[in-house]
């Protein structure tokens, strides 16, 4: 009896404190984020035709010519002893390649990037976020740098002109917090989404393995 009368008040508070923080509290904070910010509280979900085609927050494996591409993820393609990992921007897979600067499987991986990037979009700087994978692997953002280097060849591939293209990237980019907060970025998602109605598209189909 004196130990149920010890252990009582310390039990009745592990049931209150689990009913408050468990239930209550994130009840009360999930309504009031639907009703202040149901766009941030839903996952960022972009609507189009009233299809969900993606998140704001999760990068999109575009690889189509007539479109921006996104940073390299690490979920996709093979890990140093060449077994297949991934799919590319897979959320429930989110992750690293945990390799460091001194990797040759690393080195080899952005050697490759640096070719690909180059014929793409033909020679010149090519911005850091184009050849390297974020700790993630979901980025659904890339630097101005990136997009603007980009932009001439989407432009060609669309039979845009390329102050059009270039405009819309300069229209679309995020810019740091008083300028010293974060760095100027455009998420891919938007920019093609935005590059589609440009042109008259209805859908991402063409574009992306993950679009619908």
């Amino acid at each position: 009896m004196l130990i149920l009368r010890e252990l009582r008040p310390a039990l009745s508070l592990v049931i209150l404190f689990t009913i408050l923080t468990g239930v209550i509290l994130p009840e009360v904070f999930t309504g009031i984020m639907q009703a202040v910010l149901p766009y941030q509280a839903n996952g960022s979900q972009i609507v189009v035709n009233n299809q969900v085609v993606g998140s704001a927050l999760i990068g999109q494996n575009f690889t189509a010519p007539t479109y921006f591409q996104p940073r390299p993820s690490a979920l996709s393609g093979t890990d140093a002893k060449g077994n297949s990992i991934a799919t590319p921007y897979d959320a429930s897979e989110s992750g690293a390649s945990n390799l460091g600067p001194t990797s040759a499987a690393l080195q080899t991986t952005v050697k490759q990037r640096i070719t690909a990037y180059t014929k793409a979009f033909g020679p010149g700087p090519v911005p850091a976020d184009a050849v390297t994978a974020s700790g993630s692997g979901l980025d659904a953002d890339i630097s101005l740098a990136n997009a603007l280097r980009q932009a001439p060849a989407v432009a060609a591939a669309r039979h845009l002109p390329a102050s059009t293209v270039t405009g819309l990237v300069q229209q679309m980019t995020h810019h740091s917090f008083l300028g010293v907060v974060g760095t100027d970025h455009v998420n891919v998602l938007e920019l093609n989404l935005a590059l589609n109605h440009l042109s008259g598209a209805e859908n991402l189909a063409q574009g992306t393995t993950a679009a619908p």
